[in-house]
Protein backbone atom coordinates (compact mmCIF):
# COMPACT_ATOMS: atom_id res chain seq x y z
CA UNK A 1 0.00 0.00 0.00
CA UNK A 2 1.60 3.32 -1.28
CA UNK A 3 1.22 6.57 1.26
CA UNK A 4 -1.71 8.41 -0.17
CA UNK A 5 -3.28 5.58 -1.89
CA UNK A 6 -6.88 6.18 -2.47
CA UNK A 7 -8.91 3.37 -1.75
CA UNK A 8 -12.66 5.66 -2.01
CA UNK A 9 -12.49 8.17 -4.85
CA UNK A 10 -14.52 11.00 -5.07
CA UNK A 11 -17.94 10.68 -7.86
CA UNK A 12 -16.66 12.08 -11.22
CA UNK A 13 -16.88 15.94 -11.35
CA UNK A 14 -19.57 15.65 -14.38
CA UNK A 15 -22.27 13.55 -11.83
CA UNK A 16 -21.20 15.66 -8.73
CA UNK A 17 -21.66 18.56 -10.80
CA UNK A 18 -25.08 17.63 -11.73
CA UNK A 19 -26.25 16.28 -8.83
CA UNK A 20 -25.55 19.38 -7.25
CA UNK A 21 -27.35 21.51 -10.11
CA UNK A 22 -30.33 19.52 -9.72
CA UNK A 23 -30.73 19.74 -6.41
CA UNK A 24 -30.17 23.64 -6.61
CA UNK A 25 -33.11 23.75 -9.11
CA UNK A 26 -35.52 21.72 -6.76
CA UNK A 27 -34.78 23.35 -3.56
CA UNK A 28 -34.90 26.75 -5.12
CA UNK A 29 -38.18 25.92 -6.79
CA UNK A 30 -39.85 24.39 -3.39
CA UNK A 31 -38.22 27.31 -0.93
CA UNK A 32 -40.62 29.98 -2.35
CA UNK A 33 -42.87 28.35 1.02
CA UNK A 34 -40.41 29.39 3.31
CA UNK A 35 -41.47 32.84 2.39
CA UNK A 36 -45.02 34.64 2.56
CA UNK A 37 -45.19 35.75 -0.65
CA UNK A 38 -47.52 33.56 -2.98
CA UNK A 39 -46.23 31.90 -5.98
CA UNK A 40 -48.13 34.13 -8.23
CA UNK A 41 -46.83 37.76 -6.74
CA UNK A 42 -43.25 36.67 -6.91
CA UNK A 43 -42.73 38.79 -9.95
CA UNK A 44 -43.92 41.84 -7.94
CA UNK A 45 -41.38 41.02 -5.17
CA UNK A 46 -38.14 39.87 -6.81
CA UNK A 47 -36.26 40.21 -4.22
CA UNK A 48 -37.71 37.09 -2.94
CA UNK A 49 -35.66 35.61 -5.70
CA UNK A 50 -32.28 36.40 -4.22
CA UNK A 51 -33.75 34.37 -0.40
CA UNK A 52 -34.82 31.58 -2.46
CA UNK A 53 -31.21 31.16 -3.75
CA UNK A 54 -29.66 31.29 -0.87
CA UNK A 55 -31.94 29.23 0.92
CA UNK A 56 -30.58 26.70 -2.02
CA UNK A 57 -27.01 27.57 -1.22
CA UNK A 58 -27.70 26.78 2.19
CA UNK A 59 -28.87 23.47 1.21
CA UNK A 60 -26.30 22.84 -1.30
CA UNK A 61 -23.92 23.26 1.36
CA UNK A 62 -25.44 20.95 3.98
CA UNK A 63 -25.12 18.07 1.26
CA UNK A 64 -21.40 18.72 0.91
CA UNK A 65 -20.70 18.37 4.21
CA UNK A 66 -23.00 14.99 4.39
CA UNK A 67 -22.48 13.09 1.09
CA UNK A 68 -18.40 13.12 1.53
CA UNK A 69 -18.08 11.38 -2.03
CA UNK A 70 -18.77 14.66 -3.20
CA UNK A 71 -15.22 16.38 -1.83
CA UNK A 72 -13.91 13.64 0.10
CA UNK A 73 -11.67 10.84 -1.12
CA UNK A 74 -10.63 8.42 1.45
CA UNK A 75 -6.65 7.73 1.76
CA UNK A 76 -4.45 5.42 3.23
CA UNK A 77 -1.20 6.82 4.85
CA UNK A 78 2.14 4.92 4.64
CA UNK A 79 4.59 4.60 7.77
CA UNK A 80 7.90 3.10 8.04
CA UNK A 81 6.93 -0.87 8.21
CA UNK A 82 2.89 -0.02 7.56
CA UNK A 83 -0.22 2.09 7.43
CA UNK A 84 -2.19 4.55 9.84
CA UNK A 85 -5.85 4.08 9.64
CA UNK A 86 -7.06 7.57 10.35
CA UNK A 87 -10.05 10.88 9.71
CA UNK A 88 -7.99 13.39 7.62
CA UNK A 89 -8.43 16.81 9.83
CA UNK A 90 -8.13 18.92 6.54
CA UNK A 91 -11.28 17.22 5.99
CA UNK A 92 -13.09 18.06 9.10
CA UNK A 93 -11.60 21.58 8.81
CA UNK A 94 -13.36 21.84 5.43
CA UNK A 95 -15.88 20.80 6.52
CA UNK A 96 -16.24 23.24 9.70
CA UNK A 97 -16.36 25.89 6.90
CA UNK A 98 -18.14 24.86 4.20
CA UNK A 99 -20.98 24.65 7.33
CA UNK A 100 -20.32 27.98 8.80
CA UNK A 101 -22.53 30.19 6.49
CA UNK A 102 -25.56 27.87 6.82
CA UNK A 103 -26.25 30.05 10.00
CA UNK A 104 -25.27 32.97 8.65
CA UNK A 105 -27.35 32.51 5.36
CA UNK A 106 -30.54 31.13 7.81
CA UNK A 107 -30.32 34.15 10.17
CA UNK A 108 -29.99 36.55 6.99
CA UNK A 109 -33.34 35.16 5.93
CA UNK A 110 -35.42 35.28 8.63
CA UNK A 111 -34.54 38.94 9.75
CA UNK A 112 -34.34 40.27 6.48
CA UNK A 113 -38.10 38.23 4.73
CA UNK A 114 -41.41 37.76 6.16
CA UNK A 115 -41.73 33.78 6.60
CA UNK A 116 -43.78 31.08 7.26
CA UNK A 117 -42.20 30.35 10.81
CA UNK A 118 -43.31 26.68 10.32
CA UNK A 119 -41.79 25.57 7.18
CA UNK A 120 -38.70 28.34 7.81
CA UNK A 121 -37.78 26.26 10.86
CA UNK A 122 -38.43 22.84 8.86
CA UNK A 123 -36.02 24.28 6.61
CA UNK A 124 -33.59 25.61 9.22
CA UNK A 125 -33.27 22.19 10.51
CA UNK A 126 -32.80 19.72 7.59
CA UNK A 127 -30.14 22.48 7.05
CA UNK A 128 -28.86 23.18 10.22
CA UNK A 129 -28.65 19.30 12.10
CA UNK A 130 -27.60 16.23 9.97
CA UNK A 131 -23.88 18.05 9.26
CA UNK A 132 -23.43 18.97 12.74
CA UNK A 133 -25.06 15.37 14.04
CA UNK A 134 -23.48 13.12 11.25
CA UNK A 135 -20.24 14.60 10.99
CA UNK A 136 -18.84 17.42 12.93
CA UNK A 137 -19.88 16.30 16.00
CA UNK A 138 -18.56 12.75 15.65
CA UNK A 139 -15.25 14.24 13.51
CA UNK A 140 -14.32 16.45 16.40
CA UNK A 141 -14.95 13.43 19.12
CA UNK A 142 -12.88 11.12 17.13
CA UNK A 143 -10.23 13.90 15.98
CA UNK A 144 -7.32 12.47 17.97
CA UNK A 145 -8.14 8.70 16.72
CA UNK A 146 -6.14 6.23 14.79
CA UNK A 147 -4.91 2.51 14.48
CA UNK A 148 -1.59 1.78 13.12
CA UNK A 149 -0.62 -1.37 11.76
CA UNK A 150 3.08 -2.50 11.39
CA UNK A 151 5.04 -5.35 10.97
CA UNK A 152 6.40 -5.11 14.36
CA UNK A 153 3.03 -3.11 16.32
CA UNK A 154 -0.21 -2.13 16.63
CA UNK A 155 -0.64 0.80 18.35
CA UNK A 156 -4.43 2.34 18.63
CA UNK A 157 -5.92 5.38 20.08
CA UNK A 158 -9.47 5.99 20.97
CA UNK A 159 -10.48 9.18 22.82
CA UNK A 160 -9.09 8.66 26.16
CA UNK A 161 -8.05 5.25 25.50
CA UNK A 162 -4.66 3.88 24.04
CA UNK A 163 -2.70 1.37 23.26
CA UNK A 164 0.92 -0.11 22.00
CA UNK A 165 1.63 -3.62 21.41
CA UNK A 166 4.65 -5.54 20.17
CA UNK A 167 3.13 -7.95 17.24
CA UNK A 168 6.24 -10.54 19.02
CA UNK A 169 4.03 -10.75 21.77
CA UNK A 170 0.51 -10.82 20.38
CA UNK A 171 -0.75 -14.69 20.73
CA UNK A 172 -3.92 -14.18 18.88
CA UNK A 173 -5.83 -11.41 16.97
CA UNK A 174 -9.92 -11.87 16.87
CA UNK A 175 -11.73 -9.42 14.25
CA UNK A 176 -15.08 -9.58 15.68
CA UNK A 177 -18.23 -8.70 13.18
CA UNK A 178 -21.92 -7.58 13.35
CA UNK A 179 -24.87 -9.63 12.06
CA UNK A 180 -23.94 -8.06 7.77
CA UNK A 181 -19.83 -9.02 8.38
CA UNK A 182 -18.75 -5.84 8.59
CA UNK A 183 -15.65 -5.25 10.92
CA UNK A 184 -16.78 -3.48 14.70
CA UNK A 185 -14.09 -4.54 17.00
CA UNK A 186 -10.87 -6.18 16.74
CA UNK A 187 -9.70 -8.10 20.00
CA UNK A 188 -5.93 -8.87 20.81
CA UNK A 189 -5.26 -12.34 22.72
CA UNK A 190 -2.31 -11.83 24.84
CA UNK A 191 0.24 -13.81 27.49
CA UNK A 192 -1.34 -15.35 30.61
CA UNK A 193 -5.07 -15.25 29.34
CA UNK A 194 -5.20 -11.20 29.16
CA UNK A 195 -6.48 -9.18 25.94
CA UNK A 196 -7.41 -6.13 24.77
CA UNK A 197 -10.24 -4.37 22.34
CA UNK A 198 -9.96 -1.90 20.03
CA UNK A 199 -13.35 -0.47 18.85
CA UNK A 200 -13.33 0.20 15.97
CA UNK A 201 -16.90 1.43 15.65
CA UNK A 202 -16.02 3.94 18.16
CA UNK A 203 -13.03 5.79 16.07
CA UNK A 204 -15.18 6.69 12.67
CA UNK A 205 -12.96 4.59 11.14
CA UNK A 206 -15.79 3.13 8.48
CA UNK A 207 -14.32 3.82 5.60
CA UNK A 208 -10.96 1.85 6.40
CA UNK A 209 -13.10 -1.36 7.45
CA UNK A 210 -12.54 -3.43 4.26
CA UNK A 211 -8.11 -1.90 4.09
CA UNK A 212 -8.28 -2.76 7.86
CA UNK A 213 -9.71 -6.48 7.50
CA UNK A 214 -7.54 -7.21 4.54
CA UNK A 215 -3.99 -5.78 5.79
CA UNK A 216 -4.91 -8.05 9.04
CA UNK A 217 -5.13 -11.39 7.10
CA UNK A 218 -2.34 -10.54 4.68
CA UNK A 219 0.34 -9.44 7.30
CA UNK A 220 -0.97 -11.18 10.40
CA UNK A 221 -2.13 -14.85 8.93
CA UNK A 222 -0.86 -16.47 11.67
CA UNK A 223 -2.69 -14.86 14.48
CA UNK A 224 -5.92 -14.38 13.27
CA UNK A 225 -8.03 -17.07 14.62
Amino acid sequence: MESGTIIRKTLPIHLSLGILLLMFTVSWFLSHQIFTVRVHDLDENTHVYFGMGLVSIALMNMVLITWEEILFPIKLKKVEGGVVFKNHRNKLKTQVLIYCPIPLILAFIYFTYDVNHFRFFIWAAVCLIPPVVDKIVSGINNYNDYLMLTDKTIEYKNNSTEGHFMVKDIQEITIIKDNQRIIKKIQLGLAKNRSFMIDLDEMELDAFYDSINKYIFTNYPQLVK
